[in-house]
Protein backbone atom coordinates (compact mmCIF):
# COMPACT_ATOMS: atom_id res chain seq x y z
CA UNK A 1 0.00 0.00 0.00
CA UNK A 2 1.48 3.25 -1.11
CA UNK A 3 2.19 6.24 1.47
CA UNK A 4 -0.65 8.42 1.77
CA UNK A 5 0.79 10.82 3.62
CA UNK A 6 4.78 11.90 4.01
CA UNK A 7 4.00 14.40 7.01
CA UNK A 8 1.87 12.36 8.52
CA UNK A 9 4.04 9.55 8.71
CA UNK A 10 7.33 11.60 9.94
CA UNK A 11 4.71 13.54 12.81
CA UNK A 12 4.41 9.56 13.55
CA UNK A 13 8.10 8.37 14.07
CA UNK A 14 8.80 11.36 15.23
CA UNK A 15 10.95 9.77 18.09
CA UNK A 16 13.07 7.73 15.50
CA UNK A 17 15.23 11.13 15.48
CA UNK A 18 15.22 11.46 18.77
CA UNK A 19 16.87 7.70 19.05
CA UNK A 20 19.52 8.84 16.27
CA UNK A 21 20.46 12.13 17.92
CA UNK A 22 21.15 9.89 21.51
CA UNK A 23 22.98 7.37 19.86
CA UNK A 24 25.27 10.29 18.05
CA UNK A 25 25.65 12.15 21.21
CA UNK A 26 26.99 8.49 22.98
CA UNK A 27 29.04 8.29 19.87
CA UNK A 28 30.51 11.48 19.60
CA UNK A 29 30.77 12.82 23.12
CA UNK A 30 30.35 9.46 25.55
CA UNK A 31 33.02 10.05 27.43
CA UNK A 32 32.27 13.54 28.43
CA UNK A 33 28.61 12.22 29.62
CA UNK A 34 30.61 10.06 32.40
CA UNK A 35 33.04 12.43 32.83
CA UNK A 36 31.86 13.34 36.69
CA UNK A 37 31.81 9.77 38.10
CA UNK A 38 30.80 11.39 41.01
CA UNK A 39 27.95 13.26 40.69
CA UNK A 40 25.20 11.36 41.87
CA UNK A 41 22.63 13.51 39.83
CA UNK A 42 24.32 13.26 36.88
CA UNK A 43 24.45 9.10 36.96
CA UNK A 44 21.02 9.03 37.61
CA UNK A 45 20.45 11.35 34.47
CA UNK A 46 22.22 9.61 32.07
CA UNK A 47 20.63 6.23 33.18
CA UNK A 48 16.77 7.12 32.99
CA UNK A 49 17.69 9.16 29.75
CA UNK A 50 19.09 6.03 28.07
CA UNK A 51 16.75 3.85 29.69
CA UNK A 52 13.85 5.88 28.53
CA UNK A 53 15.35 6.19 24.97
CA UNK A 54 15.84 2.47 24.74
CA UNK A 55 12.61 1.57 26.13
CA UNK A 56 11.02 4.12 23.56
CA UNK A 57 12.89 2.94 20.72
CA UNK A 58 11.90 -1.03 21.52
CA UNK A 59 8.54 0.19 21.60
CA UNK A 60 8.75 1.59 18.59
CA UNK A 61 10.20 -2.14 17.06
CA UNK A 62 7.33 -3.88 18.79
CA UNK A 63 4.84 -1.09 17.07
CA UNK A 64 6.17 -2.30 13.60
CA UNK A 65 6.74 -5.92 14.29
CA UNK A 66 2.91 -5.72 15.17
CA UNK A 67 1.83 -4.58 12.08
CA UNK A 68 4.02 -7.14 10.12
CA UNK A 69 2.51 -9.66 12.45
CA UNK A 70 -0.99 -8.92 10.69
CA UNK A 71 0.64 -8.35 6.92
CA UNK A 72 2.17 -11.69 7.23
CA UNK A 73 0.55 -13.54 9.40
CA UNK A 74 1.08 -15.73 12.53
CA UNK A 75 4.20 -17.03 13.61
CA UNK A 76 6.57 -15.25 11.12
CA UNK A 77 5.33 -12.12 12.79
CA UNK A 78 6.26 -12.63 16.26
CA UNK A 79 9.43 -14.67 15.15
CA UNK A 80 10.27 -10.73 14.08
CA UNK A 81 9.42 -9.50 17.26
CA UNK A 82 11.34 -11.83 19.47
CA UNK A 83 14.58 -11.89 17.23
CA UNK A 84 14.93 -8.01 17.31
CA UNK A 85 13.83 -7.98 21.54
CA UNK A 86 16.98 -10.76 22.07
CA UNK A 87 19.61 -8.88 19.72
CA UNK A 88 18.69 -5.88 22.12
CA UNK A 89 19.18 -7.74 25.17
CA UNK A 90 22.15 -9.42 24.05
CA UNK A 91 23.95 -5.95 23.13
CA UNK A 92 22.72 -4.55 26.69
CA UNK A 93 24.26 -8.15 28.77
CA UNK A 94 27.76 -7.50 26.61
CA UNK A 95 27.48 -3.78 27.76
CA UNK A 96 27.18 -4.50 31.68
CA UNK A 97 29.99 -7.79 31.28
CA UNK A 98 32.34 -5.07 30.17
CA UNK A 99 31.50 -2.85 32.68
CA UNK A 100 30.15 -3.80 35.74
CA UNK A 101 32.91 -4.76 38.65
CA UNK A 102 31.10 -8.00 39.07
CA UNK A 103 30.09 -9.55 35.26
CA UNK A 104 30.30 -13.36 36.26
CA UNK A 105 26.47 -13.50 37.29
CA UNK A 106 24.65 -11.24 35.60
CA UNK A 107 24.06 -13.65 32.09
CA UNK A 108 22.80 -16.10 34.97
CA UNK A 109 21.41 -13.12 36.72
CA UNK A 110 19.52 -11.39 33.15
CA UNK A 111 18.40 -14.63 31.74
CA UNK A 112 16.61 -15.89 34.73
CA UNK A 113 15.02 -12.74 35.17
CA UNK A 114 13.90 -12.80 31.71
CA UNK A 115 11.77 -16.49 32.89
CA UNK A 116 10.83 -14.74 36.06
CA UNK A 117 9.18 -11.75 33.78
CA UNK A 118 7.73 -13.53 31.08
CA UNK A 119 6.39 -16.55 33.21
CA UNK A 120 5.39 -15.36 36.02
CA UNK A 121 4.83 -11.44 35.26
CA UNK A 122 3.94 -11.19 31.37
CA UNK A 123 1.74 -14.81 31.54
CA UNK A 124 0.23 -13.61 34.61
CA UNK A 125 -0.54 -9.99 33.62
CA UNK A 126 -2.37 -11.66 30.46
CA UNK A 127 -4.04 -13.93 32.24
CA UNK A 128 -5.39 -12.42 34.96
CA UNK A 129 -5.96 -9.29 32.40
CA UNK A 130 -7.99 -11.58 29.74
CA UNK A 131 -9.99 -13.94 31.87
CA UNK A 132 -10.85 -10.58 34.32
CA UNK A 133 -12.53 -9.40 30.90
CA UNK A 134 -13.62 -12.20 28.68
CA UNK A 135 -14.09 -14.90 32.02
CA UNK A 136 -12.71 -17.66 29.89
CA UNK A 137 -9.84 -17.70 27.30
CA UNK A 138 -8.72 -20.43 24.48
CA UNK A 139 -5.51 -21.29 22.81
CA UNK A 140 -3.81 -23.61 20.93
CA UNK A 141 -2.77 -26.61 23.63
CA UNK A 142 -0.54 -28.42 21.12
CA UNK A 143 1.54 -24.93 20.46
CA UNK A 144 1.71 -24.60 24.37
CA UNK A 145 3.40 -27.96 24.92
CA UNK A 146 5.69 -27.48 22.31
CA UNK A 147 7.00 -24.41 23.11
CA UNK A 148 7.33 -25.87 27.11
CA UNK A 149 9.28 -29.25 25.91
CA UNK A 150 11.64 -27.03 24.18
CA UNK A 151 11.47 -24.18 26.97
CA UNK A 152 12.21 -26.83 29.99
CA UNK A 153 15.40 -28.70 29.14
CA UNK A 154 17.31 -25.86 27.99
CA UNK A 155 15.97 -23.91 31.22
CA UNK A 156 17.62 -27.00 33.38
CA UNK A 157 19.95 -27.84 31.41
CA UNK A 158 21.36 -23.84 31.20
CA UNK A 159 20.65 -22.96 34.98
CA UNK A 160 20.58 -25.73 37.37
CA UNK A 161 22.92 -28.51 35.65
CA UNK A 162 25.96 -26.59 35.83
CA UNK A 163 25.61 -26.75 40.04
CA UNK A 164 25.70 -30.34 39.74
CA UNK A 165 29.10 -30.98 37.14
CA UNK A 166 32.09 -32.10 38.24
CA UNK A 167 34.85 -30.85 36.07
CA UNK A 168 34.99 -27.86 37.12
CA UNK A 169 34.13 -26.48 40.42
CA UNK A 170 31.79 -23.63 41.31
CA UNK A 171 28.60 -23.01 38.95
CA UNK A 172 30.58 -23.09 36.23
CA UNK A 173 30.93 -25.26 32.67
CA UNK A 174 34.02 -26.32 31.10
CA UNK A 175 34.94 -25.90 27.37
CA UNK A 176 33.69 -28.72 26.48
CA UNK A 177 30.54 -28.66 28.01
CA UNK A 178 30.01 -25.14 27.04
CA UNK A 179 30.24 -26.06 23.41
CA UNK A 180 28.22 -28.39 24.09
CA UNK A 181 25.43 -26.52 25.83
CA UNK A 182 25.73 -23.83 23.30
CA UNK A 183 25.20 -26.29 20.21
CA UNK A 184 22.26 -28.05 22.25
CA UNK A 185 20.16 -24.53 22.94
CA UNK A 186 21.00 -23.46 18.89
CA UNK A 187 19.93 -26.82 17.43
CA UNK A 188 16.87 -27.28 19.64
CA UNK A 189 16.05 -23.55 18.74
CA UNK A 190 16.60 -24.40 15.33
CA UNK A 191 14.27 -27.23 15.01
CA UNK A 192 11.59 -25.55 17.13
CA UNK A 193 12.00 -22.96 13.98
CA UNK A 194 11.26 -25.46 11.44
CA UNK A 195 8.58 -26.78 13.03
CA UNK A 196 7.10 -23.43 14.08
CA UNK A 197 7.25 -22.16 10.60
CA UNK A 198 7.03 -25.47 8.58
CA UNK A 199 4.72 -28.79 8.81
CA UNK A 200 3.59 -28.11 12.38
CA UNK A 201 2.34 -24.10 12.05
CA UNK A 202 -1.13 -24.92 12.34
CA UNK A 203 0.20 -25.22 16.37
CA UNK A 204 0.54 -21.94 16.83
CA UNK A 205 -3.08 -20.28 15.64
CA UNK A 206 -6.08 -20.23 16.67
CA UNK A 207 -9.27 -20.90 14.60
CA UNK A 208 -11.63 -18.45 14.85
CA UNK A 209 -9.94 -16.18 17.73
CA UNK A 210 -11.59 -13.19 18.39
CA UNK A 211 -11.13 -10.16 18.10
CA UNK A 212 -9.05 -7.36 16.24
CA UNK A 213 -5.54 -7.32 16.17
CA UNK A 214 -3.88 -4.27 18.41
CA UNK A 215 -4.09 -1.31 16.22
CA UNK A 216 -2.48 2.20 16.86
CA UNK A 217 -3.94 5.19 14.68
CA UNK A 218 -1.54 6.61 12.24
CA UNK A 219 -0.62 6.57 8.58
CA UNK A 220 -1.55 3.41 6.85
CA UNK A 221 1.70 2.07 4.52
CA UNK A 222 2.68 -0.94 3.40
CA UNK A 223 4.72 -3.56 4.84
CA UNK A 224 7.76 -2.82 3.57
CA UNK A 225 7.48 0.67 5.26
CA UNK A 226 7.36 -1.17 8.37
CA UNK A 227 10.00 -3.40 7.61
CA UNK A 228 12.41 -0.55 7.02
CA UNK A 229 11.27 1.67 9.93
CA UNK A 230 11.85 -1.53 12.18
CA UNK A 231 15.26 -1.81 11.08
CA UNK A 232 15.77 1.94 11.38
CA UNK A 233 14.84 1.83 14.99
CA UNK A 234 16.72 -1.35 15.73
CA UNK A 235 19.97 0.39 15.15
CA UNK A 236 20.49 3.16 17.33
CA UNK A 237 18.65 0.71 19.98
CA UNK A 238 21.28 -1.66 19.87
CA UNK A 239 24.10 0.97 19.66
CA UNK A 240 22.57 2.29 23.24
CA UNK A 241 21.79 -0.95 24.71
CA UNK A 242 25.41 -1.43 24.53
CA UNK A 243 26.34 2.12 26.10
CA UNK A 244 23.81 1.04 28.84
CA UNK A 245 26.27 -1.41 30.83
CA UNK A 246 28.26 1.88 32.76
CA UNK A 247 25.08 3.88 33.90
CA UNK A 248 23.74 0.24 35.76
CA UNK A 249 26.94 -0.16 36.76
CA UNK A 250 27.23 3.41 38.24
CA UNK A 251 23.52 3.64 40.06
CA UNK A 252 24.14 -0.43 41.26
CA UNK A 253 26.91 1.13 43.36
CA UNK A 254 25.71 4.43 43.89
CA UNK A 255 22.16 2.78 45.65
CA UNK A 256 24.35 0.08 47.16
CA UNK A 257 21.86 -2.28 45.70
CA UNK A 258 22.04 -5.93 45.41
CA UNK A 259 23.99 -7.03 42.24
CA UNK A 260 20.88 -9.58 40.92
CA UNK A 261 19.43 -5.97 40.13
CA UNK A 262 21.47 -5.46 37.10
CA UNK A 263 20.28 -8.46 35.47
CA UNK A 264 16.55 -7.40 36.34
CA UNK A 265 17.41 -3.90 34.94
CA UNK A 266 18.01 -5.39 31.47
CA UNK A 267 15.31 -8.32 31.35
CA UNK A 268 12.76 -5.33 32.48
CA UNK A 269 14.28 -3.05 29.56
CA UNK A 270 13.90 -5.97 26.98
CA UNK A 271 10.83 -7.33 28.33
CA UNK A 272 8.49 -4.43 28.50
CA UNK A 273 7.37 -3.77 25.02
CA UNK A 274 6.45 -7.76 24.52
CA UNK A 275 4.97 -7.54 27.43
CA UNK A 276 2.41 -4.48 26.75
CA UNK A 277 2.01 -6.47 23.36
CA UNK A 278 0.87 -9.92 25.30
CA UNK A 279 -1.60 -7.87 27.34
CA UNK A 280 -3.25 -5.86 24.66
CA UNK A 281 -3.55 -9.46 22.47
CA UNK A 282 -5.04 -10.85 25.85
CA UNK A 283 -7.62 -7.79 26.21
CA UNK A 284 -8.53 -7.90 22.60
CA UNK A 285 -9.36 -11.92 23.12
CA UNK A 286 -6.46 -12.67 21.34
CA UNK A 287 -4.92 -15.29 24.27
CA UNK A 288 -2.77 -17.42 21.36
CA UNK A 289 -0.74 -14.78 20.08
CA UNK A 290 -0.43 -13.65 23.69
CA UNK A 291 1.13 -16.89 24.57
CA UNK A 292 3.15 -16.78 21.41
CA UNK A 293 4.85 -13.94 22.68
CA UNK A 294 5.09 -14.75 25.85
CA UNK A 295 6.43 -18.29 25.17
CA UNK A 296 8.13 -17.23 21.76
CA UNK A 297 10.26 -14.52 23.51
CA UNK A 298 11.32 -16.91 26.34
CA UNK A 299 12.65 -19.41 24.19
CA UNK A 300 14.59 -17.16 21.92
CA UNK A 301 16.14 -15.68 25.17
CA UNK A 302 17.49 -18.99 26.76
CA UNK A 303 17.91 -20.66 23.06
CA UNK A 304 19.40 -17.80 21.79
CA UNK A 305 20.91 -15.62 23.96
CA UNK A 306 22.90 -17.82 26.35
CA UNK A 307 25.46 -19.63 23.39
CA UNK A 308 25.49 -15.76 22.17
CA UNK A 309 26.55 -14.81 25.82
CA UNK A 310 29.08 -17.88 26.05
CA UNK A 311 30.90 -16.81 22.90
CA UNK A 312 31.06 -13.25 23.99
CA UNK A 313 32.49 -14.63 27.22
CA UNK A 314 35.36 -16.54 25.24
CA UNK A 315 36.24 -13.15 23.59
CA UNK A 316 36.29 -11.02 26.61
CA UNK A 317 38.36 -13.55 28.37
CA UNK A 318 35.94 -13.73 31.45
CA UNK A 319 33.81 -16.58 33.27
CA UNK A 320 30.43 -16.42 34.12
CA UNK A 321 28.43 -18.41 36.77
CA UNK A 322 24.90 -19.54 35.21
CA UNK A 323 23.97 -22.19 37.55
CA UNK A 324 21.31 -20.40 40.34
CA UNK A 325 21.85 -20.54 43.77
CA UNK A 326 19.85 -20.55 47.05
CA UNK A 327 16.35 -19.37 46.69
CA UNK A 328 16.64 -18.64 43.30
CA UNK A 329 17.15 -22.60 42.34
CA UNK A 330 13.87 -23.53 43.95
CA UNK A 331 12.15 -20.47 42.20
CA UNK A 332 12.79 -22.11 38.64
CA UNK A 333 12.01 -25.21 39.73
CA UNK A 334 8.01 -23.67 40.95
CA UNK A 335 7.78 -21.61 38.23
CA UNK A 336 8.62 -24.49 35.68
CA UNK A 337 6.04 -26.73 37.51
CA UNK A 338 3.40 -24.25 38.07
CA UNK A 339 3.64 -23.40 34.17
CA UNK A 340 3.25 -26.91 33.02
CA UNK A 341 -0.03 -27.12 35.27
CA UNK A 342 -1.40 -23.51 33.47
CA UNK A 343 -0.96 -24.81 30.08
CA UNK A 344 -2.83 -28.17 30.83
CA UNK A 345 -5.81 -27.80 29.31
CA UNK A 346 -6.23 -25.24 26.32
CA UNK A 347 -7.90 -22.77 28.61
CA UNK A 348 -7.54 -20.21 31.56
CA UNK A 349 -9.36 -18.59 34.07
CA UNK A 350 -8.25 -15.36 36.39
CA UNK A 351 -6.82 -17.84 39.28
CA UNK A 352 -4.23 -19.24 37.34
CA UNK A 353 -3.29 -15.38 36.61
CA UNK A 354 -3.68 -14.44 39.98
CA UNK A 355 -0.77 -17.35 41.22
CA UNK A 356 1.61 -16.35 38.47
CA UNK A 357 1.40 -12.57 39.51
CA UNK A 358 1.40 -13.78 43.40
CA UNK A 359 4.93 -15.77 42.54
CA UNK A 360 6.32 -12.67 40.74
CA UNK A 361 5.80 -10.35 43.62
CA UNK A 362 7.81 -13.20 45.36
CA UNK A 363 10.55 -13.14 43.27
CA UNK A 364 10.89 -9.58 43.45
CA UNK A 365 10.96 -9.46 47.46
CA UNK A 366 13.79 -12.18 47.62
CA UNK A 367 15.73 -10.17 45.57
CA UNK A 368 16.28 -7.83 48.25
CA UNK A 369 15.19 -10.04 51.54
CA UNK A 370 16.57 -14.04 50.12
Amino acid sequence: MAIKGLPALIRAEWFLGVGIATALAFLLDGDALYSDSSSTLRQMVVFVWLFATILAAALSVVRHAEHLAVRLGEPVGTLILTLAVTAIEAAAISAVMIHAKDSVTVVRDTVFAVIMIIMNGMVGASLLLGAWRHREQSYNLQGANTYLSVILPLAVLSLIMPNYTQTTPGPTLSLPQQVFLALFCVGLYALFLAVQTGRHQGYFVLDGEGGDPPHESGPEVGWGVHAVLLIAYMVPVVYLAEQFGRPVDDVIATLHAPAALSGIIIAALVATPEAIGAVRSALANRLQRSVNICLGSLLATIGLTIPLMLLVSHLLGTTIYLGLEHANFMMLILTLMLSVVTFASGRTNVLQGAVHMLLFVAYVLLIFQG
